[in-house]
């Protein structure tokens, strides 16, 4: 009999690559890890991994057997949560992945709606920026993720459902001072100093890139991985910085200015294709869908 435990572990090798990574994400010794898919061969008598070097990778039927481990998992997940929800009331536990700026213009919002409605229904929110959320969703720690179709590092793919939310501006944002209004050009701003998110984060490879191609390098003095850190910093006229509409909190005395050209970022729900979804991720998905439009952002 297969075991669900090591079936993750498999599948988690297929996403993230290699044992080490696959032991940091379980929470494990890469030894303990080497051992729980040396009994999977075992149980299944076939050989699912071959080493190359001093790595591994997944033979021809550990990739058949990875692909398939998810479907099963997604279906002992749906099953749980139907036997949790024979009563007619959806319940079980959903964990939802959500970048910063769409925990409380989104998240928030729909896990309140479905606490009043649902209240056998538990959403578990996790702050996932773009470029760590399709992983775990792909690995089974998230169940939905609301992320944007737009971070072409990391590409969305054919196993996963995706639906449009929102399209959400990108902005300018400079301290109160500067209060003139309308659309600028970013070669305008070459030799300001500029507040960034983290190297490898959806916003820092998106302002490097546009700075790029406006023709100049950003003078980068601070690197926040929060946003209203960011915007304290662009407040109090230290930097500039481009940030999601979204993420612009009203409570600073701050200057929005939209780009030209126009930059937008459509923000999406992503959940994993296959075996028929749980009825609490259906229904996270929906209200989702029906939430009001936050200000500064429009419908797809």
């Amino acid at each position: 009999m297969l075991n669900p435990w090591r079936l993750r572990l498999l599948s988690q090798l297929e996403t993230l690559g290699t044992v080490r990574a696959v032991a940091e994400a379980a929470s494990l010794s890469a030894s303990t890890v080497s051992q729980q898919l040396s009994v999977l061969e075992a149980e299944t008598r076939t050989r699912l991994l071959e080493r190359t070097g001093r790595r591994v990778r997944l033979t021809s039927a550990g990739q058949l057997l990875a692909r398939r481990a998810r479907e099963i998992l997604d279906h002992m997940d749906t099953v749980e949560a139907e036997l949790l929800g024979l009563g007619g009331e959806p319940a079980g536990l959903v964990r939802v992945g959500t970048f910063q700026s769409g925990i409380h213009t989104l998240a928030v919002p729909a896990v309140l709606q479905l606490a009043r409605s649902h209240p056998h229904l538990q959403v578990e929110l996790l702050e996932l920026e773009p470029h760590e959320s399709l992983r775990a969703l792909r690995v089974g720690d998230a169940d939905l993720v609301i992320t944007t179709a737009d971070f072409v590092e990391v590409p969305l793919g054919p196993d996963l459902d995706v639906v449009p939310l929102a399209v959400d501006p990108v902005v300018l944002v400079l301290p109160q001072h500067r209060g003139a209004r309308g659309p600028v050009d970013l070669a305008a701003f070459a030799d300001e100093p500029w507040a960034l998110d983290v190297p490898g984060s959806y916003m820092a490879n998106l302002t490097t890139r546009l700075c790029r191609q406006a023709g100049f390098e950003p003078r980068v003095v601070c690197r926040f991985s929060n946003y209203l850190m960011t915007l304290q910093h662009v407040e109090a006229g230290l930097s500039v910085a481009l940030l999601p509409a979204l993420a612009v909190d009203e409570r600073y005395r701050l200057v929005r200015r939209e780009l030209v050209p126009e930059v937008t970022r459509t923000i999406t729900a992503v959940v994993r294709r296959g075996a028929r979804r749980p009825a609490g991720v259906e229904l996270v998905l929906e209200t989702l869908r029906r939430l009001p439009t936050p200000p500064g952002i429009s419908r797809p």
